[in-house]
């Protein structure tokens, strides 16, 4: 009872990590911090704002607008929608769908992120089971723990989390993941799927929860480290008769090289795959060779699987 009431508490007034010392009204950010830290031109924040009310602004003093956590996430789930293509109408009132959203999802996001916090990597693993149990494995990964990631990275952004909290939750996360994928099933299937960093990206959770899914599809995996070289990975290929590759990247600076190992791995005549930040446009998919996985863990999955499980068999 004391946990559930503490979920609501937190999901009515934000973290500890919003409020200061005193215990008064959330702290904000500038407007000029949020465009710095996500790219976003002052202009056009204030356009999302004053035309499609995103974000709602619950906190102005004087004339200076200041911007909560939970106003920065929905900012950037903004800014990624408009970068898939998406017309600004349009992201503003899927990101409003997605935010409206409550239920058990939403409550388990807001007790991990309590969890991150209070630096608790136990307590994070456990209400990560939780959400597994009561929401399923890919649910778990897309609705809970890739969100609550993506907010603590917002928080770091902006300074309302040090580097050891990020860091703490991070490889919480990770060994929560190596948990679950050690009982996984036997594989069904007998050559891997590796999974890899673009050349220059280094985040490498969304590869583990994908990897830990394809387990418990049969399928054996190998995750390679950050920012695994196009060589290295081609080599990779080579030496474990990989049934199939994925390649992830989400800096803009990083794109090129991720798009010369996915087609260095075309060339190798395995199914490649891709997905990441790098690609949601869709002209920058225009002419690459593989297959496009998007932004669902969960359809990820089933294309990967559905591709290998229908692929042709060699004369």
């Amino acid at each position: 009872m004391a946990r559930s009431r503490k979920v609501e508490d937190i999901v009515r007034m934000g973290t500890a990590a919003e409020m200061p010392s005193g215990g008064q009204a959330p702290r904000g950010v500038t407007i000029g911090e949020v465009s710095r830290t996500l790219g976003v031109p002052m202009p056009t924040l204030r356009s999302w704002e004053l035309r499609y009310g995103m974000p709602r602004i619950t906190e102005v003093r004087g004339r200076h607008r200041r911007y909560t956590p939970q106003e920065l996430h929905a900012i950037r789930l903004m800014r990624d929608e408009v970068a898939r293509g998406r017309p600004a109408a349009d992201a503003a009132a899927a990101v409003r769908d997605a935010l409206a959203v409550g239920g058990p999802a939403r409550e388990f996001i807001a007790a991990l992120l309590a969890d991150s916090e209070r630096l608790d990597s136990a307590a994070i693993r456990s209400t990560l089971d939780g959400a597994a149990d009561a929401l399923g494995l890919g649910a778990c990964v897309d609705d809970v723990l890739l969100p609550a990631m993506r907010q603590v990275g917002t928080w770091w952004e902006v300074g309302h989390c040090d580097v050891a909290q990020e860091r703490l939750t991070t490889e919480s996360v990770r060994a929560w993941l190596d948990k679950r994928s050690a009982f996984a099933p036997p594989p069904v299937h007998g050559a891997p799927i590796l999974l890899a960093c673009g050349p220059r990206d280094l985040h490498t959770v969304g590869l583990e929860s994908l990897a830990m899914l394809l387990r418990f599809e049969g399928w054996p995996c190998r995750v390679m480290a950050a920012r695994t070289p196009t060589v290295t990975l081609v080599a990779a290929v080579g030496a474990t008769g990989a049934a199939a590759a994925v390649i992830v990247s989400h800096l803009a600076t990083g794109r090129r090289h991720a798009v010369e190992s996915i087609e260095a791995l075309d060339q190798t005549g395995i199914p490649t795959f891709y997905a990441g930040n790098s690609f949601g446009i869709a002209r920058n998919r225009l002419q690459l060779p593989g297959t496009y996985l998007g932004t669902c863990m969960q359809t990820a999955l089933a294309t990967i699987v559905d591709a290998l499980t229908h692929k042709p068999t060699p004369a």
